[in-house]
């Protein structure tokens, strides 16, 4: 059983509805979400809808084989029958205006998956149909089965366009959402602010479960969950795996660095890594560990209270002049820095970084190494995206691993920044895409 939730555009109420779909059907079967693209924060509310950690699928990160992979080991850590994905953007939205790669329609042929398409029906009666029609036309393939119209006025206004789009467009409106300040989420610079933060979020997707289970036919949503068909069954590997001896990871999670894909994690289980959270915020000290993995997330937030964690500063920069491996992303690059906006930071890099008012890096990204470094070797190609508003300021020329040959990076098409065995990167990468990045970094954690 499966089915995507693909909206008409963004701002359609995808993630609210579909936690709130997650919320709902959670409460009767063992649902295992997903996400498209390249989305940290929408999977953690998708997470504490079911109780199932989200995981995110993306054509630029993966083949057809990869994405059925991912979808079939999803399904098997939850020990679950039914996948429940959101999408991203509009149906139809990614890197080109013509094909399908990263975007939702991709993931749905793939899956051989219906779509439910979640569109804003605000003044819209018979031009819903349209825009309905226009999207079933305009890719056959893509098997739109149900539609859910989101900001209906009232019941005649829902009434009548969903007389509208089932007459005009063969296809059923399984709901209609009325308009209600109970589905708004809070807004960031990077999107949604994420679950970890809120405190009073549970009670959020409560309302949103309450919202779905009034106005959305969930057992016409599971008929066509029931009646999905057959996935292809080619699958490809998702990463390399070595034999080689166990290490321990330090990976730095806490309420500040949030971001990290679940196959990341998993990969670097399956290359024999023992992982070990870490806190910069709230521990004084690293653990005993081999090498200290920090994705992404909010330190610019946090800045004063990770300047004021003297000693994890402190235990950090002696890990690095330990010439032990270290491996940062974005806001674990910020965190590696000497500064953020002035607030002292581990002072590995010499540079301070600051945050601005603009968007800085915005992109999927092709990244090709230029060194052997702890991630990747030399001529290695791998994929990656960057979303950032901070920007490091350079004052001499630095050691650079990677050159971006799609997307921004750090400065002049260059990124992964490096310093004994510290690596840090604007690019977020995936284990995917990046089929080197667990068997690598573990090697050299073992190594040392």
């Amino acid at each position: 059983m499966r089915i995507v939730l693909a909206g008409t555009g963004s701002a359609v109420g995808k993630t609210t509805i579909s936690t709130g779909i997650m919320k709902a059907l959670a409460e009767e079967m063992n649902i295992q979400p997903f996400k498209v693209g390249p989305d940290y924060i929408d999977p953690t509310y998708h997470t504490l809808a079911t109780g199932n950690t989200s995981r995110n699928l993306d054509s630029f990160f993966m083949s057809d084989g990869q994405i059925r992979k991912a979808f079939a080991q999803g399904l098997k850590s939850s020990n679950s029958k039914a996948g429940i994905i959101e999408g991203v953007r509009g149906l139809y939205e990614g890197i080109s205006p013509i094909d399908d790669v990263g975007n939702t329609a991709s993931i749905a042929k793939a899956l051989n998956a219906p779509v439910v398409l979640i569109m804003n029906a605000r003044s819209l009666v018979k031009s819903a149909a349209a825009v309905v029609l226009g999207f079933k036309t305009l890719d056959p393939s893509v098997k739109i089965e149900g539609v859910i119209l989101n900001q209906v006025k009232n019941k005649r206004h829902y009434l009548k366009a969903k007389e509208a789009v089932e007459t005009l467009t063969q296809t059923s409106v399984i709901g209609g959402i009325p308009r209600s300040p109970d589905l708004t989420v809070e807004q960031r610079h990077l999107g949604l602010v994420p679950a970890v933060e809120r405190e009073n979020l549970k009670i959020f997707i409560d309302k949103w479960s309450q919202v779905v289970q009034e106005n959305i036919d969930l057992d016409a949503l599971q008929d066509i969950m029931k009646n999905s068909g057959k996935i292809p069954s080619h699958q490809e590997e998702l990463w390399k795996k070595e034999k080689g001896p166990k290490v321990k990871i330090g990976v730095a999670q806490d309420e500040i660095f949030t971001f990290y894909y679940q196959e990341n994690l998993e990969s670097l289980q399956d290359n024999n890594a023992c992982l070990v959270p870490f806190s910069p915020y709230h521990d004084l000290e690293l653990p005993d560990v081999d090498a200290i993995y920090i994705g992404g997330g909010y330190p610019e937030i946090f800045s004063r209270e990770l300047e004021a964690n003297h000693s994890m500063r402190d235990s950090i920069g002696k890990f690095h002049q330990e010439n032990r491996p270290i491996y940062a992303e974005c806001g674990g690059l910020m965190y590696l820095m000497d500064s953020i906006n002035q607030h002292k930071m581990c002072g590995v890099f010499p540079y301070p970084a600051e945050m601005t008012s603009q968007v800085q890096g915005l992109s999927y990204v092709i990244a090709r190494a230029q060194k052997d470094n702890i991630i990747t070797q030399k001529g290695d190609e791998f994929r990656g995206h960057e979303f950032h508003y901070s920007r490091v300021q350079l004052s001499d020329e630095p050691v650079f691993a990677f050159e971006i040959l799609r997307g921004k990076g750090i400065t002049n098409s260059k990124d992964g920044l490096m310093d004994k065995n510290a690596l840090a990167s604007y690019v977020h990468t995936h284990a995917a895409a990046c089929p080197g990045f667990a068997s690598n970094f573990t090697r050299n954690a073992a190594e040392l």
